[in-house]
């Protein structure tokens, strides 16, 4: 049965009717309109639903939307700010970090969190970090480096 379920969504307030054992994921994308949450696995191992909650990661296909009630959500979508794209969207964009960009949104969501938690990791850290995001092209190397350019410029230096 639908109830209203209000949580903040990139920012602003939100209030959706939906059942609240409904996949978060779906209703970020059908009901808010956001699709750059992209359904990968659907089992929360690929990474590409990969939304932050309170600032923490989460699989959004893994979670229901009645869980997300009250908590504080950001999708690919709610990064960009006034125009411009987060560093870590400039940074996977500039380090050609994307080849079918499928994985990206998730990508981008995970190390946001990463950065979040250690402004200054070292490779092995953002390998560690990022090793359950699965990119079926290969651009490992290249997310690697747009992390740590990214990290660089979030803390002031040069691109």
């Amino acid at each position: 049965m639908e109830e209203k379920i209000t949580f903040n969504l990139n920012g602003k307030p939100v209030s959706v009717m939906a059942d609240p054992t409904e996949s978060l994921l779906w209703v970020i994308r059908d009901k808010c309109g956001l699709t750059g949450t992209k359904f990968g696995c659907g089992m929360g191992f690929c990474g590409s639903c990969t939304v932050l909650i309170d600032n923490e990661p989460v699989r959004s296909c893994s979670m229901t939307v009645g869980e997300a009630k009250g908590k504080k959500i950001v999708t690919i979508e709610g990064l960009a700010k006034n125009g411009k794209l987060h560093p870590l969207q400039k940074a996977f964009v500039e380090n050609d970090a994307l080849q079918c960009g499928f994985c990206t949104p998730g990508m981008i969501m995970n190390a946001t969190g990463l950065l979040m938690k250690n402004p200054s990791p070292t490779t092995l850290q953002i390998k560690e970090g990022m090793e359950d995001n699965l990119c079926r092209c290969g651009a490992h190397v290249r997310i690697i480096d747009a992390v740590h350019a990214a990290a660089k410029e979030m803390k002031g230096g040069k691109k």
